[in-house]
């Protein structure tokens, strides 16, 4: 059974074809050219006259608005995606700042149009959407007018909006060349930081601490650059907040994901008040599995002694998946097979290239493009899935269009975490060892702790963090005392925290490209976890409504989304039935011991 990583040339790459030919494709340039042309007839026909329009003028303003977004939207998308295959790359990275900054220079002319619909009033805005062409786009304008008390005069919107590039995107942009180049040390040779991850969950134990130590040293050579780049975002962060009036930090992210505060209070109170039934009695159980007293930080993602550490090759890996789509739903494995059909995937690890995973969704006229860093372990291939799973649900909301088929952040992790337990439930079903039939369940339950239990924790670290930089600069060492604090908090008297554990908060790249995302998946995977105990209950008209929640796209908020469904997630017993899934599962490795 072979244990080593697959080749990279038998991993997919993408071919970003279908969006331009190159970065000096001249049909990138001409798209450009004929938005900002666009752009500013857009602005001398319908700035200051919104008021006046009919309801089928206001609809039309909208169409333009969407067709003119959707071409930046698609140049855009090919920069972060040329990017991504090298962030070390100073051609790609000045490629992609130069789209950055024609994008939003076009994008000034447009800037005032959501600004004016703010200014309508209701009523006169309802008389609008009488026509059938402006009331297509009434959930879009829902979500917009939800910033209404926190919009700003028309010339500091454009003023923000014009700095972004040379303020916040700037220090993201650092922050990523900066963990492209970062090299760790590892069996006297460079490392990238994904291979210095993956080395992480290595079967060797001193394999495993050399890895962490190595990437702990690497970190701290990049503590200062990291720890002022979180404290400046956190700082522009916190005077942007103060102008727009909002109550707190996480209030703007709950109001883009279309969630309520009470909400996700719940589930983070929730999560952290089943801390003790989850991650600390897991943790107990896998330190003696292990045959430790203590867990290190290096152990959490340890390979039980019973793991073969077996490496899926990518044919392998797409069988799973697939047929674990396909058994569910016929449709969505067609979907899903469109991506191994065409060259939609890159999977392979390179030094310079984008750490972890993810799906661009790009724009409706194209495709979405699934970015992986594929080493061929179990873990792996449920990454291939959970990012499959947000190909399929941006495949089946395009239809939508732009504006109205972009999830928010909550819900957009719902088909992913879904697919997910799909293939889990696939691989399971599949295995007749017990042996073997426990190892995959442990590491389902790490990864639902990592994904409930650690992104909550993290959600805590964000809170802190931004609270307390309102009083003043944090130095490296009070972040790393607030991390070490959420981390202990969460993972329980089991773990032994070693002080290189001190940089990882380093390396999450939620902080600083999407503050306050990080609870979105804790969300998700609760979600789930009830929506699939409806599903294991319910009969062949679960598929349709499951289709149509996904085709929805941001149409819908999370209580139309879930109603067909018999789910509230305003209910204070929905989070804690979906993290029984979960406590079920440990209780299982329980008996099994």
């Amino acid at each position: 059974m072979d244990a080593r990583p697959p080749a990279e040339a038998d991993l997919p790459t993408w071919d970003l074809a279908d969006l331009y030919a190159g970065m000096d494709d001249p049909v990138l340039a001409a798209d450009l050219d004929r938005a900002l042309v666009d752009a500013q007839a857009f602005e001398t026909t319908h700035k200051g006259r919104l008021v006046a329009q009919s309801g089928a003028e206001f609809g039309g303003a909208i169409e333009t608005f969407e067709r003119i977004g959707a071409v930046l939207s698609k140049a855009l998308s090919y920069a972060q995606l040329v990017q991504a295959e090298d962030m070390a790359d100073s051609k790609r990275g000045r490629f992609a700042q130069t789209v950055q900054e024609r994008v939003t220079d076009i994008s000034v002319h447009t800037l005032f149009f959501p600004l004016e619909i703010n200014r309508l009033e209701d009523a006169a805005l309802e008389a609008k959407l009488a026509d059938p062409q402006a009331a297509r786009y009434r959930p879009w304008l829902r979500d917009i007018r939800v910033f209404r008390p926190h919009q700003l005069a028309d010339d500091l919107e454009k003023l923000l909006h014009e700095k972004e590039v040379a303020g916040r995107s700037a220090w993201i942009r650092l922050y990523d060349e900066t963990l492209a180049r970062l090299r760790v040390r590892l069996d006297g040779k460079n490392q990238t930081l994904t291979q210095a991850l993956d080395r992480l969950s290595d079967p060797d134990r001193k394999k495993r601490r050399a890895a962490g130590r190595a990437l702990g040293k690497s970190l701290s050579t990049q503590l200062p650059v990291l720890a002022l780049i979180t404290n400046t975002l956190a700082k522009d962060k916190a005077i942007e907040d103060d102008w727009r009036h909002f109550p707190h930090p996480a209030r703007a992210r709950n109001l883009a994901n279309r969630v309520e505060d009470e909400v996700v209070d719940a589930l983070v109170q929730a999560v952290k008040g089943a801390y003790g039934p989850l991650s600390h009695r897991y943790y107990a159980l896998k330190a003696g599995w292990l045959g430790l007293p203590k867990l290190a930080y290096t152990d959490r993602n340890a390979p039980l002694p019973q793991d073969s550490n077996r490496r899926y090759g990518w044919e392998e890996a797409k069988a799973i998946v697939e047929g674990a789509y396909a058994g569910f739903d016929p449709e969505i494995g067609r979907l899903a097979r469109r991506f191994f059909d065409h060259p939609w995937i890159d999977a392979a690890p390179r030094p310079g290239k984008a750490s972890g995973a993810f799906a661009h969704p790009t724009v409706p006229s194209a495709h979405p493009y699934l970015l992986l860093n594929y080493m061929g372990k179990a873990r792996d291939v449920m990454t291939l899935a959970h990012e499959m799973g947000h190909g399929v649900h941006q495949l089946l909301a395009a239809k939508q269009g732009p504006l109205l088929s972009e999830t928010p952040l909550t819900l957009a992790e719902t088909a992913s975490v879904f697919g997910e337990m799909l293939v889990f439930r696939a691989m399971l079903d599949s295995e007749t060892d017990p042996v073997h039939r426990r190892v995959l369940l442990a590491g389902k339950v790490e990864d639902m702790l990592n994904t409930v239990v650690r992104q909550v924790a993290f959600h805590e670290f964000e809170r802190q963090i931004h609270g307390e930089r309102r009083q003043g600069e944090l130095t490296p060492t009070r972040i790393a005392e607030i991390w070490m604090a959420v981390q202990k908090e969460s993972l329980g008297p089991a773990f032994r925290l070693g002080a290189d554990y001190h940089f990882f908060w380093a390396y999450i790249p939620h902080f600083v490209h999407s503050p306050f995302y990080v609870y979105a998946y804790a969300f998700g995977d609760c979600l789930v976890n009830s929506l699939y105990a409806v599903y294991q209950k319910s009969g062949a008209d679960f598929l349709p409504r499951y289709r149509a929640m996904l085709a929805a796209g941001g149409t819908l908020r999370h209580a139309e989304l879930l109603a067909p469904f018999g789910l509230d997630a305003s209910d204070p017993g929905f989070w804690r039935r979906g993290l029984d899934l979960v406590i079920g599962f440990i209780d299982d490795l329980e008996r099994l011991e």
